[in-house]
């Protein structure tokens, strides 16, 4: 009884760190480009920094640097907002090993890009 007690104590906590290997570190730089209807391509920059489960840190665009604000980290899923100009812009995104998906909304706009890791 007590081997099989260790054993799938042992199978439980190997699996336990498989899992938490899996999280990517979002802290750092991320770079993309947000490309609008008509073609216009704007350079997007993201300064992440997390702590638990909360995310701060700067957006960089067109219009300067601006505040994370309301950011939440839940695994490899994060989410954020900023304003601009009096516009809320929600952020939502996956993170991956090389890469993180990221939506961004505006009332009824929509639009996806993808960020790729930068030098820290």
């Amino acid at each position: 009884m007590k081997k099989m007690f260790f054993l799938s104590a042992m199978f439980i906590c190997s699996i336990a760190v498989c899992l938490a290997a899996t999280v990517v570190s979002l802290n750092g730089s991320w770079y993309g480009t947000l490309k609008t209807d008509d073609g216009t391509e704007y350079p997007l920059q993201y300064n992440f920094k997390v702590d638990g489960d909360k995310l701060t840190g700067t957006a960089k665009g067109p219009h300067g640097d601006l505040p994370i604000l309301d950011g939440k980290v839940n695994g490899n899923d994060f989410s954020f907002s900023v304003t601009l100009e009096k516009m809320y812009l929600e952020h939502s995104g996956k993170i991956y090993p090389d890469s993180i998906s990221l939506n961004i909304e505006a009332g009824d706009i929509k639009a996806h890009t993808v960020l790729k890791r930068g030098d820290n």
